[in-house]
């Protein structure tokens, strides 16, 4: 179980920017739950991810992970259970590289290395085995550099490669937002299956409203650093595109927008 306890983060203290984002805010997430986040820019979802991550540290609070008390354990070290995709296809891959060669170098995510080969040629069927389910023609580009590929292509890769190895959280940041509606549907569908088949608990921040719905066991919405829709199970289930938008509509006339 992944638990957020009461966490406090304030960006620019002590300036006329300053910013209270969390405050005494609380999430517990259990394991194997698939959890859809949508919110407005600024509500704190990617602030989120990041804490959850390590990328950014809290001012107060605490992150546990099946009980143990990780809030200041560096990010590099949480990385070794979490694979994370990002919205920008270029990152998470390395685009002066081959396909084989960002492929190979997820596949010793968090081994020890050597001055033996880079690549395993024994594992080169594998991976085109593992490339060809996604139909977008990535098997037979295994010695292409990575930053010929399309941002579809790019994107789909990074998403294998964060769930090659056995994970604790998959964390995805808007990762279908700057793909074609076609390649993101493609992309959403990869990502339904591998969730469901390595039972890996998953949270995708999203501005799909469709997706959110469709996608998952839970829904968050959060505003202003609070989780202000949180529903599971068969009220995630009874949720409609509408009722997000409904809520939508009654904060930006609350906010006077």
């Amino acid at each position: 179980m992944l638990e957020l306890k009461h966490i406090h983060k304030m960006y620019n203290p002590g300036t006329v920017n300053e910013i209270c984002l969390f405050e005494d805010f609380n999430l517990s997430i259990k394991d194997g739950q698939f959890v859809s986040v949508v919110g407005s820019n600024g509500s704190g979802k990617t602030s989120m991810l990041n804490i959850i991550c390590g990328s950014i540290p809290v001012d107060g609070g605490s992150i546990v992970v099946n009980g143990t008390d990780i809030t200041k354990q560096k990010d590099f070290i949480r990385h070794r259970r979490i694979g994370r995709v990002f919205q920008d296809p270029s990152k998470g891959t390395c685009p002066s590289m081959t396909i084989l060669e960002n492929l190979s170098i997820a596949d010793n995510k968090g081994k020890g290395y050597g001055l033996g080969r880079g690549t395993n040629k024994a594992r080169i069927e594998e991976y085109r085995e593992m490339l060809s389910h996604v139909n977008l023609g990535l098997e037979d580009k295994l010695h292409t550099k990575v930053g010929a590929l399309s941002g579809g292509q790019r994107q789909t890769l990074a998403l294998l490669m964060a769930t090659m190895n056995p994970i604790e959280f998959l964390i995805l940041d808007e990762h279908t937002a700057a793909l074609d509606p076609k390649t993101a549907e493609i992309v959403m569908e990869l990502t339904g299956k591998i969730v469901e088949e390595k039972k890996v608990t998953t949270i995708m921040v999203t501005h799909n409203l469709r997706y959110a719905v469709e996608y998952g066991d839970r829904l968050l919405m959060m505003h202003q650093g609070n989780a202000i829709i949180d529903k599971e199970g068969e009220g995630k289930k009874a949720l409609k595109v509408e009722d997000i938008l409904g809520t939508f509509n009654e904060i930006s006339i609350e906010c006077g927008n």
